[in-house]
């Protein structure tokens, strides 16, 4: 019942026409809709080695055409799309997946959007393909340990405008503020519908922290946080909800930015990832009332990887300049409850078993509501240059290796910290703990220490550790953050070139 009324209820006008889950879109769905709608034009959509969504547009003469782009796909030039691929075997071929259909909100002629995935010339998966490796890391979590892998992403942005001078702002202070302090509540809900109508399932929006005036401009960061999908499913809403937040923006006049850090001394955008694990549809971490030993376990394998992590989720030099302490971004190998001075948090999670509506609303009868399925937890060293594919499929081998791991839940409890780690008092128990890389060289090095965890059952081809190890080598940043932390000039030409990352 509960799936029929998502359906039912789905503003994706793809999913309102078919009445079906997307993950049973076929190809008779799509020529369907095409014929209904009147669609005119098909757009295959993919993202390149800069995390950025390409399109190829087809115009759709007749059904037959139309059949063969949906049965055959067509060739692209992969060295022109990645760093890994040569000039010399460059053909691929890219696929389009019907589960993730939706008609472009932007388009003056109608169109139907579709992601892709990428073939070789043989016609099979391309191994180091960012999307078909999250699909091996899943596939072999499932196989090994009979768990479904689950993610949903904080999505952070800045918009750009100018300023006004009624109502102004508290500087670091716009978590969740309200209009009229807030500017760009309707710019996010703008942004909020149209990902909805393209198949984002969103929890909800709010301002965050990051609220700043410079040189005539406001500064104003946003957050569009997601609901636990299939985590194939989060990486496909994440990079669809990016290419609408900024096509919404260059329409409206704005400017946005999910760069991890725009200016020195203001909150730097993150994009934390929650994780669920379940096992036939039910979440498995907790156990009564409490955190798991499968999620403690995963926990610990989360963190004996997480410098090599970054690898993934922290793709430019400026990624490090956010890693800082006191500004509410990881600096060190640790976990806890509630926690945000923590890599991986562990949030509230309803397991009180106390009926907050009735007591909130007390002509309300108390109700037995099985909150059970809402616990996550939550890694927040990644930002706005990840390759979500990349940095799942990470996460996905982080969970596996400690599940599998002996002394699993002996690291947990020594990586376990409830106190802010950053306050003079706890100089001590920061000092025991493993801190994140501070550079892409460093964070490269942390990749190659530890490639054979992530190459293991074929999950990360070595082509492609080989070719992200290459990319963060080529940065040469070894000792950047200390060279330019006192040259502001210097920092902003960084902030500059790095803009409009992922």
């Amino acid at each position: 019942m509960e799936n029929n009324t998502r359906v039912l209820m789905n503003m994706n006008p793809v999913v309102a026409y078919l009445q079906k889950a997307p993950k049973d879109f076929t190809m008779e769905d799509i020529i369907k809709l095409i014929k209904f709608k009147s669609i005119q034009m098909v757009n295959f959509m993919y993202p390149g080695g800069d995390g950025k969504l390409k399109t190829l547009n087809f115009v759709i003469t007749n059904e037959a055409y139309l059949r063969t782009i949906l049965s055959c796909g067509e060739r692209v030039d992969g060295s022109s799309l990645f760093d890994f691929i040569q000039a010399s075997s460059s053909d691929l071929y890219v696929m389009p997946r019907f589960s993730t259909a939706f008609i472009d909100p932007f388009a003056e002629i109608p169109t139907l959007c579709m992601l892709c995935s990428f073939f070789d010339k043989d016609g099979n998966p391309l191994e180091s393909a960012p999307e078909y490796t999250l699909r091996k890391a899943i596939t072999t979590l499932r196989d090994r340990q009979g768990l479904d892998f689950w993610a949903m992403g904080e999505l952070e942005y800045y918009v750009i405008k100018p300023s006004v001078d009624s109502f102004p702002a508290q500087e670091q202070h716009g978590y969740h503020e309200s209009a009229p302090y807030a500017k760009g509540g309707n710019f996010r809900t703008r942004c909020m519908m149209l990902v909805a109508q393209s198949g984002g399932i969103i929890k909800y929006g709010h301002s965050e922290v990051g609220n700043f005036t410079k040189n005539g401009l406001t500064y104003e960061q946003n957050e569009i946080e997601f609901l636990p999908v299939p985590a194939e499913q989060a990486a496909d809403e994440l990079l669809i909800a990016k290419w609408i937040i900024r096509n919404v923006g260059y329409r409206e006049g704005y400017d946005v930015t999910f760069a991890p850090k725009i200016t020195t001394g203001e909150a730097g955008s993150g994009l934390h990832f929650h994780i669920q694990l379940r096992k036939e549809d039910k979440n498995v971490l907790v156990e009564n009332g409490k955190l798991s030993d499968t999620a403690r376990k995963a926990i610990a394998g989360l963190l004996d990887v997480a410098p090599a992590l970054t690898a993934f989720g922290n793709k430019n030099p400026t990624s490090y300049f956010r890693l800082v302490p006191h500004q509410e971004a990881p600096t060190n190998v640790c976990w806890g409850d509630r926690n945000r001075s923590v890599l991986v948090r562990v949030p509230l999670g309803w397991t009180s078993g106390v009926d907050m509506c009735h007591k909130a609303n007390p002509e309300e009868p108390e109700r037995n509501y099985d909150t059970s399925g809402k616990q996550t937890f939550e890694i927040r060293s990644a930002d706005g240059s990840a390759d979500p594919y990349q940095m799942l499929a990470g996460i996905c081998v982080g969970l596996l290796h400690g599940l599998e791991m002996p002394d699993a839940l002996a690291m947990a409890d020594r990586t376990y910290v409830a106190v802010n780690i950053h306050d003079k008092a706890n100089e001590q128990k920061l000092a025991e703990l493993k801190s994140l890389p501070d550079s892409c060289a460093a964070s490269a090095d942390c990749l190659e220490q530890q490639r054979a965890v992530f190459e293991q059952y074929g999950i990360f081809s070595k082509a492609m550790i080989d070719g992200v190890i290459a990319q963060l080598r080529s940065f040469n940043d070894r000792t950047l953050r200390h060279d330019v932390a006192l040259h502001p000039e210097e920092i902003a030409k960084l902030v500059g070139r790095y803009f409009h990352c992922g």
